[in-house]
């Protein structure tokens, strides 16, 4: 979870977070000669940005094709427990195909990101894991067709 408080970052991190959200694989030696600051200073940096939680996680982004996860859906579920329970969150989470879990305003309580093989793997999903999980109520699920944009880098201001 991400802590609430601000985070107060110079335009050296920014600069850092840019370079290495464009290649998570980058030196700290190509990190201090882009910035011009000594590999000791980046690897300090780097340190106190991943601490502070803003550095995250290190991934790999597979293709899914590759491993025939051709099936992209969004879910949207209403639960009798309601965004405010964790119960139903932490079982959604749980779900290896779920890959994204999130609390919304509106009539549903939840949406769903998943990635199946097909649709008859997305249909044994829903038959054998969501129809377990006690509070969600209903759910109404919508197929990708084509993915013209998706990406987790976010927009990091030049200060």
């Amino acid at each position: 979870m991400i802590n609430e408080t601000e985070i107060v970052l110079d335009k050296t991190d920014l600069h850092i977070l840019r370079l290495m959200q464009d290649n998570a694989r980058i030196s700290n030696a190509d990190l201090a000669r882009e910035l011009g600051m000594a590999p000791s200073g980046i690897l300090e940096r780097v340190k106190k940005l991943e601490q502070k939680n803003v550095i995250q996680q290190y991934t790999t982004r597979i293709n899914p094709n590759a491993l025939q996860q051709k099936m992209l859906a969004f879910i949207f579920m209403k639960a009798s427990d309601g965004p405010g329970s964790d119960q139903t969150t932490l079982e959604l989470a749980k779900i290896p195909e779920v890959q994204e879990v999130h609390h919304i305003a509106g009539d549903d309580c939840y949406l769903i990101k998943v990635r199946t093989y097909d649709s008859s793997t997305l249909m044994h999903l829903m038959r054998n894991h969501f129809s377990k999980i006690p509070h969600i109520l209903n759910t109404r699920t919508t197929i990708v067709l084509e993915t013209v944009k998706e990406q987790q880098q976010l927009v990091i201001p030049e200060k």
